[in-house]
């Protein structure tokens, strides 16, 4: 087992093929609305952050001292524990995507290696970013023979909208009640404070058709053939994601 230290505003801990890791990272704070374009050659991390410092430069105190409570609680949670990690086998699962369809992971799995991501919905301007800059590395994922998949919370329609404004490319599956999701052991129930802010702002429980409050940490798998989890990056602050890059570079490690 190798854990690799990176002196970033966390400590990520990064999953090498083959051995059991979990790349899970640390931090604090929130958001707003609207879409991000990545700069050509910045990080998608490099984007998040900078949202994020922007955020916090116009945010009031109260805001951000609701949100980094919020943090704390799905920190505190059990969320990252119950995850699933790397040598865990991969829930089988079958969901609608964008156009109605139906999509089993396993037929994906008979093509190849899949890149499973969890977003919060088309609500979330981090999740935004980050499926922008998924869609970027898309061919390259490809390249490897590796399919990617994206789930959210949110209600068929809403999918739609989010993968057509983004003109995505890739399976967009609603997982409405967080089926799938809790099945990977990657939902939790936000704070009433947070909640409340989310409703006011973004009308979730309009986006997700239910008054759950629940939503998926930020995850991304690698799955092999097999089913297995070969790759997992697991957080409880959603401005922290995996970086696409370093999925691709996973998966050509893979097929070496």
């Amino acid at each position: 087992m190798k854990f690799i230290k990176i002196a970033t505003l966390s400590v990520l801990i990064i999953s090498i093929y083959a051995c059991d890791n979990v790349k899970t990272n640390k931090s604090k704070t929130e958001d707003t609305t609207t879409m991000e374009v990545k700069e050509e050659n910045s990080s998608l991390q490099a984007v998040l952050d900078e949202r994020k410092n922007n955020f916090n430069k116009k945010a009031d105190d109260t805001t951000k001292k609701i949100y980094k409570e919020g943090f704390e609680a799905v920190e505190n949670s059990g969320v990252l524990e119950s995850a699933k990690k790397v040598g865990d086998l991969a829930p089988n699962f079958s969901l609608k995507n964008a156009i109605g369809e139906d999509v089993d992971l396993k037929s994906y799995l008979d093509k190849g290696p899949v890149v499973l991501t969890w977003y919060r919905g088309g609500w979330c301007p981090y999740c935004n970013i980050t499926l922008h800059s998924l869609q970027e590395e898309l061919p390259n994922f490809k390249a490897q023979g590796a399919n990617l998949i994206a789930l959210s919370p949110e209600l068929p329609d809403e999918s739609i909208s989010t993968s057509e404004k983004h003109n995505l490319e890739f399976e967009v599956l609603s997982d409405v009640g967080n089926v799938v999701g809790k099945q990977y052991g990657v939902v939790y129930k936000l704070t009433d404070d947070v909640a409340n802010i989310y409703n006011q702002k973004f009308d979730l429980n309009g986006h997700n058709g239910d008054a759950s409050n629940e939503l998926p940490i930020a995850a991304t798998y690698i799955i092999n053939t097999d089913g297995k989890i070969v790759y997992a990056f697991v957080d409880f602050d959603y401005r922290k994601r995996a970086e696409p890059s370093v999925i691709t570079k996973f998966l050509e490690e893979m097929n070496k």
